[in-house]
């Protein structure tokens, strides 16, 4: 791309170095920067002598122009992939409860469609450690849920899930239909850890109910906050639909309110091209979500 000099000269702020790693004159450089200044109307770095510094008007410049660059990487990614066959890795992340059945799923039939010579390399985990290897690499993609508020990754919604109160069996609550956030206030709760998506969405839940919740035990795993609940420890929020084959002992009630439900998607990093084989399973996953909502 034309103007991809610009990036290695923002990054570095000093027109030697980057004259250097482009294999440019500087005078070259310079005359480059002050040609781009002229046609945008306006100065993109402060000077301070001999120094560079990126202002506010060449950081907009930087931010369009490293996703213009990601865009023609990715458009020439998709045109060897389409002129070739569907082969290589992926380096998948996702959540523990995805394990289950959504994950060997969406891989099972991406290979039988597309090509069974992809491979895939799987990370399962928190859903920040899970974010962490999507922006910091080396993830390609990553199931997860909620969505992310980090900026750098991009987003695309593949179902959402119907979120319950687990009580024991025995609890008062267990005759009900259905329960509200603000009837468990009084309770005593099981969570998933700090950095786990599920311990973000309960925390969401119970603040919009105008409560803190008070938690008694953490874990790291569904299948075991529904086992301490189904003991008689607590009670907790969880997915309906992560947990086909309940412990004995235990009673989902359906949420109501607007946050009955969490959104599962996958993302990437926004500004990263993405290989032909991981650009094609996130197309793929996206249609195969678009085809049950």
């Amino acid at each position: 791309m034309a103007d991809a000099w610009f990036i290695t000269l923002a990054e570095l702020e000093n027109t030697s170095a980057a004259a250097r790693k482009l294999h440019l004159t500087q005078p070259t450089l310079s005359r480059m920067l002050g040609r781009l200044e002229r046609e945008l109307g306006v100065e993109l770095f402060d000077r301070h002598a001999k120094r560079l510094r990126l202002n506010a008007y060449g950081q907009i410049y930087l931010g369009h122009l490293r996703r213009a660059v990601a865009e023609m990487d990715a458009a020439r990614h998709e045109i060897a992939d389409r002129a070739g066959p569907v082969e290589g890795s992926i380096d998948l992340g996702f959540l523990h409860s995805f394990g289950v059945w959504l994950v060997p799923t969406l891989i099972g039939e991406f290979r039988r469609q597309m090509s069974p010579r992809v491979g895939f390399t799987l990370t399962q985990g928190a859903a920040e450690s899970i974010l962490d290897r999507v922006v910091a690499g080396p993830a390609d993609l990553a199931i997860v849920s909620p969505r992310p508020r980090s900026n750098d990754v991009g987003w695309a919604p593949i179902m959402r899930q119907r979120l319950a109160l687990a009580v024991p069996a025995d609890h008062p609550f267990a005759v009900r239909d259905e329960i509200t956030m603000t009837e468990a206030r009084d309770e005593s709760f099981v969570a998933m850890g700090p950095t786990f998506g599920m311990r973000r969405i309960l925390e969401e839940l119970c603040a919009e109910a105008d409560f803190r919740p008070q938690i008694t035990f953490e874990a790291t795993e569904l299948g075991t906050v529904a086992g301490f609940v189904a003991a008689g420890l607590g009670v907790a929020v969880i997915p309906v639909e992560d947990n086909p084959q309940l412990p004995t002992g235990l009673t989902l009630l359906p949420l109501t309110g607007d946050r009955s439900s969490r959104d599962v998607g996958l993302i990437w990093h926004r500004d990263r091209a993405m290989t032909p084989v991981a650009r094609r399973f996130r197309d793929y996953v996206t249609e195969w979500a678009a085809e049950r909502r």
